[in-house]
């Protein structure tokens, strides 16, 4: 009965040491960043792809993957003033993304236009995605 009470303070003495130096360690990232990756949500159980979601919205599982987006679609509409230049953008998965288009004067940026992600998320994980224009939109043709 001795020896286990000693082999469990030993133990918890070597639990409470591990633990220090996890702590007091300073925690390096074991991969560089990669701002322009974009990561999306696939439901497990129909498919349908969805951005940053609690729920499927056409099912209504919690269940997803996470997949990586090759951050490239189409501006659909903008979003407020010319001056915060915000755009939905259809992405070639299948997602919509609200995000911010730079690179570029707001007036050059149409429906329709392609645009590519640059950065994903803001610095602090906060912000909306950062995107550019890639190829401006096809001019229209008249329909009368």
């Amino acid at each position: 009965m001795l020896q286990t009470d000693t082999r469990e303070h030993t133990e918890l003495r070597e639990d409470h040491d591990v633990a220090a130096v996890a702590t007091t360690a300073p925690a390096m990232p074991t991969a560089p960043v990669v701002c322009g990756e974009l990561f999306f949500q696939r439901c497990l159980w129909c498919g349908t792809p969805a951005y940053r979601r609690s729920f499927c919205h056409a099912c209504g599982s919690r269940a997803f993957e996470r997949e990586r987006s090759a951050g490239v679609g189409v501006a659909v509409r903008r979003i407020g003033h010319a001056q915060h230049h915000t755009w939905f953008v259809a992405m070639d998965e299948g997602f919509n993304l609200l995000c911010q288009v730079t690179g570029t004067a707001p007036v050059m940026v149409a429906v329709g236009a392609r645009v590519s992600v640059v950065r994903a998320v803001a610095p602090l994980g906060q912000g909306l995605p950062v995107v550019e224009l890639t190829c401006p939109a096809p001019p229209l043709e008249r329909w009368w």
